[in-house]
């Protein structure tokens, strides 16, 4: 069985909290504790790096969230240009680990090009 869940958020510090509460919720209710946390963290990071680079003023970045067989999946779609990478941060660099920390979380990770923006995608295995 498939379930899924999507929620709209604006370009607001605030919304990365209340991206990370709506994950939590979506996985308290599936009853899905594995990865949580996990996913609870890569949302902070994925929000984070919408609302910084991605989300132009005056617009609003989804998150989904899905339950397939065997994976929790995590989408952040902003219409904001640009396809941002992965890169190791210099040790005393206060910023720049957001991408890399959600790649070493989670099992499967891409940014897809959507028309109009892009989306991140992490997966988490789940029994």
């Amino acid at each position: 069985m498939s379930l899924s869940r999507q929620q709209r958020f604006p370009r607001a510090r605030t919304s990365v909290r209340a991206a990370r509460q709506f994950v939590g919720d979506t996985l308290a209710e599936w009853g899905a504790y594995e990865r949580r946390d996990d996913m609870r963290l890569c949302v902070s990071e994925l929000a984070s790096n919408a609302v910084l680079h991605g989300v132009p003023w005056g617009r609003e970045f989804s998150v989904r969230i899905a339950r397939g067989a065997g994976i929790l999946w995590l989408e952040v779609r902003d219409s904001g240009p640009g396809r941002p990478t992965a890169q190791p941060a210099e040790p005393d660099a206060e910023r720049g680990r957001g991408l890399w920390l959600v790649t070493a979380l989670a099992d499967e990770f891409e940014i897809r090009g959507d028309r109009v923006g892009k989306t991140a995608c992490a997966g988490f295995k789940s029994p």
